[in-house]
């Protein structure tokens, strides 16, 4: 079949396709609005919108309600087994991670935490926030609860070193293995929004989890929000 006997809205996605791989428009860029598309493929507003739904089913573009259509990027793939391992996993897709501090301090339990570290409500733990860093774009926002008692020094430790799995390894003679992993997904929260340069009605995915030490004893619990547009999550039993 030539190219001519495609489908119009086909044609157009081609295009389009072809200026993204081009870099006519790169990750994240914002395209013109539907009229003025339509404008310039000289076709009508419905027949632009089979072709942009054509290439956001390839995962090409997507659509922020209210605000446009942006050429996505190829998701982040993120394995979850049994060892905590983010850097590495972005590592082998040729992606650097990173992370950057929002606080690090000492707070009270309170009655969702607790029972997470088996501890009692009112009891001390450490909360660390980081927002995570794909080549310095911003995916998630992570907050993650140590019991005190076992790790009396964890927040002026976690400033020197900046990564919680040397920190408990090194430091602490802790393993650090995932003992359960909740996903779900949900709308962002204003806040999350604002450090994730997403509108408040982007999807989120949320990843609920307790680490354990060599003894089952469990030593962290971590509530992630990742960007739903930009990762991937794999349950990877061998890891």
């Amino acid at each position: 079949m030539s190219h001519a006997a495609l489908p119009l809205y086909v044609q157009i996605a081609e295009q389009l396709k072809q200026n993204i791989q081009q870099q006519v428009y790169q990750v994240g860029d914002k395209l013109p609005s539907e009229t003025e598309l339509s404008l310039q493929f000289k076709v009508n507003r419905h027949t632009l919108r089979r072709a942009i739904e054509l290439l956001k089913q390839e995962g090409l573009l997507r659509t922020d309600r209210g605000i446009g259509i942006f050429v996505a990027a190829t998701p982040i793939r993120y394995p979850i087994g049994k060892r905590v391992r983010y850097n590495d996993a972005l590592q082998a897709q040729g992606i650097t991670g990173g992370y950057q501090t929002l606080q690090a301090i000492a707070i009270s339990a309170d009655s969702k935490v607790a029972p997470k570290l088996d501890l009692k409500p009112g009891e001390p733990v450490a909360l660390i926030e980081m927002l995570d860093l794909a080549d310095s774009q911003p995916i998630g926002v992570s907050s993650s609860y140590f019991p005190l008692h076992r790790f009396p020094d964890i927040v002026e430790q976690f400033q020197d070193t900046q990564s919680i799995s040397k920190l408990v390894r090194e430091v602490y003679d802790c393993d650090h293995i995932r003992l359960y992993t909740h996903i779900s997904a949900r709308l962002v929260k204003p806040q999350d929004a604002r450090l994730l340069n997403l509108p408040v009605n982007q999807p989120i995915l949320l990843i609920e989890a307790v680490n354990v030490d060599q003894h089952d004893k469990p030593i962290e619990y971590t509530v992630t929000r990742f960007r739903g547009d930009l990762m991937e999550l794999v349950i990877n039993n061998e890891l």
